[in-house]
Parts: C-alpha cells; sequence; structure tokens
C-alpha cells in the first residue's frame, strides 16, 4: 500500500520538528498526523459545507 506524502517548506518543517519535540511527540510525523485529526474532528463538527468553507477562510486557507 502506497503512503500519501506531503511536502512541507523548510521553514515550516524545522517549526513541526521543535513542536514535536517540545511536545513529547515520538516523531515529527506523529505530532503533524495529530494535528491534522484534531482539525479534521473540529471541522467535522461544523453542520454545513458552507459553515466549513467560513471556518477554513477565518484560518486563512480559503480566499
Amino acid at each position: 500500500m502506497l503512503k500519501p506524502t506531503v511536502t512541507l517548506k523548510p521553514g515550516v518543517w524545522a517549526k513541526v520538528k521543535k513542536c514535536a519535540a517540545a511536545g513529547g511527540y515520538s516523531s515529527p510525523q506523529e505530532f503533524v498526523e495529530h494535528v491534522i485529526e484534531r482539525e479534521i474532528a473540529r471541522l467535522e463538527d461544523a453542520e454545513s459545507e458552507e459553515e466549513i468553507a467560513r471556518k477554513l477562510k477565518g484560518l486563512g486557507y480559503l480566499e
């Protein structure tokens, strides 16, 4: 089974590694998975696609 990959800018990856170490995660990958899972759970609580889009706009992910 192929694993999906995500490419991060070097500066972002450095921050991920620093936060993972400070947070006691076993690896930067574990930290990234946790952050993504937490955000997905937050967005899944939204009642509609419009609400999800509004939340993503508020976070700066959409224009």
